[in-house]
C-alpha cells in the first residue's frame, strides 16, 4: 500500500479513470456492434449511416486516450472496406 498522500492520491484517481476507460471503450465498441450487424444484413444505406456515427465516436476516444490512434485508423479501414464490398 502507497504511503505518500500523492500516491494514494494517484491510486485513487485511477481507479475513476479506469471506470470511466471501460464506458469509453464499451461506448466505441457498441457503435462498432451496430457498423458490424448492418453490414451482416448487407444493407448498405444502414450501414454507411452507422458508420458515419462510429467515426466521430471512435475519434473520440483516440484524443481522450482511450484507443491509439493506429488502432481506430485500422478499425475504420476495415469496416469502411467491408462496407465498400456490399452489393
Amino acid at each position: 500500500m502507497a504511503n505518500h498522500v500523492s500516491a494514494k492520491k494517484r491510486i485513487r484517481r485511477n481507479a475513476r479513470m479506469e471506470i470511466v476507460n471501460k464506458v469509453r471503450k464499451n461506448r466505441v465498441r457498441s457503435f462498432i456492434k451496430k457498423v458490424e450487424l448492418a453490414i451482416e444484413k448487407a444493407d448498405k444505406s444502414e450501414a454507411q449511416k452507422a458508420f458515419s456515427e462510429a467515426q466521430p465516436e471512435m475519434h473520440k476516444s483516440v484524443s481522450k486516450g482511450v484507443f491509439k490512434k493506429n488502432t481506430i485508423s485500422r478499425k475504420l479501414s476495415r469496416l469502411s472496406l467491408r462496407i465498400k464490398k456490399i452489393a
